[in-house]
């Protein structure tokens, strides 16, 4: 195909002055296409920066502000500067330590079986399965479930009179278990609501991270004679290791949340003080005690920012925690 080579002057205005007319419309164009070069990937993540923080950004700061002020339910619009009296107020108050230890120990009973068996679940899903859309439809179900639905079911499950597991396990000889009021009770009933309601997202996680693993891999394990468990530990596990930590993270972060589950647990007057002796008190309960019950905004915003500085602590425990592991598989 014949193409022809623009000469120098060949965009020279004729006489008329109709080309300085066309320029002027040219240069704009350009001007305008690099503002929108510039200014488009800017316009199209202002959305979410707008609804953080408005929803995000906004909240945090404002909770900053009254955990410094002595604010009541009663009169939002009268606030007196207290400093950190607030923070000092709670951190000698020997209920908020029991709902942290409560929320550490509901959440390590929760999250550690709980990935474990979203683990062997995804690892049997990645196998080519008969219907395997619908076993993974069917592990997903719980999630979908509202936490009230789940909870006021188990909570019949768990009753001390006339509960399904008691009468199950009255076939092997256990008595009675008051599993609202027990110590130790209450907080396996409150963990396997969590164990029940989130595994199937989390197996759902680690089945997708199992799917991106290179079958290559797994090829020259079985050709070095490994077994499907030598693969599972030596090839399925290492490849996972950033799935597991985002997982660990995200089930954390559940955990120091937890609210539904104590508080529907038993219901009523013992569901919202986290039991008759606070056995089963989480933070998020203790925070709804001081805010709603008591009306005293200054302090439950001092919660509220506690809470996050556990979390941030957890992530670089966690942080520390994987690249150590890296360093060492290295």
């Amino acid at each position: 195909m014949a193409t022809t080579t623009p000469t120098r002057g060949a965009d020279k205005p004729s006489a008329g002055g109709s080309g300085a007319a066309s320029k002027a419309p040219s240069a704009w164009r350009t001007r305008l296409w690099r503002f929108d070069d510039k200014a488009s990937p800017y316009a199209y993540i202002a959305p979410f920066f707008l609804v953080f923080g408005a929803f995000g950004l906004y909240p945090l700061l404002y909770t900053g502000w009254i955990a410094l002020h002595r604010v009541e339910m009663t009169s939002l619009d009268q606030s007196e500067w207290v400093g950190f009296e607030n923070f000092s107020t709670i951190l000698q108050d020997s209920e908020f330590w029991t709902s942290v230890s409560n929320t550490f120990i509901i959440g390590v009973l929760s999250t550690v079986p709980q990935l474990l068996v979203a683990l062997g679940l995804a690892h049997l899903l990645n196998y080519k399965l008969r219907a395997s859309t619908f076993w993974r439809t069917v592990i997903l179900t719980p999630y979908a479930t509202s936490v009230a639905t789940a909870a006021l079911v188990f909570a019949l499950v768990f009753r001390a009179d006339g509960g399904l597991l008691n009468w199950l396990l009255s076939f092997v000889g256990v008595d009675n278990i008051n599993w609202g009021n027990g110590e130790w009770s209450s907080k396996i009933a409150i963990s396997v609501i969590v164990i029940w309601r989130w595994t199937g997202y989390n197996a759902l996680i680690y089945l997708a991270a199992m799917q991106a693993v290179p079958s290559d891999l797994y090829e020259a394990a079985s050709i070095d004679g490994a077994s499907r468990w030598q693969q599972f530990r030596k090839v399925t596990i290492p490849s996972l290791r950033p799935t597991i930590l985002f997982t660990i993270v995200i089930s954390t972060i559940g955990s120091m949340q937890l609210f539904g589950e104590p508080l529907l647990l038993q219901g009523g007057t013992l569901g919202a003080v986290g039991g008759s002796e606070h056995q089963y008190e989480t933070l998020s309960i203790y925070l709804y005690n001081y805010g709603w019950k008591l009306q005293h905004l200054g302090p439950a915003a001092a919660v509220a920012w506690a809470m996050l500085v556990l979390l941030l602590l957890i992530a670089l425990i966690n942080w520390i925690v994987s690249r150590f592991v890296r360093k060492s598989a290295a």
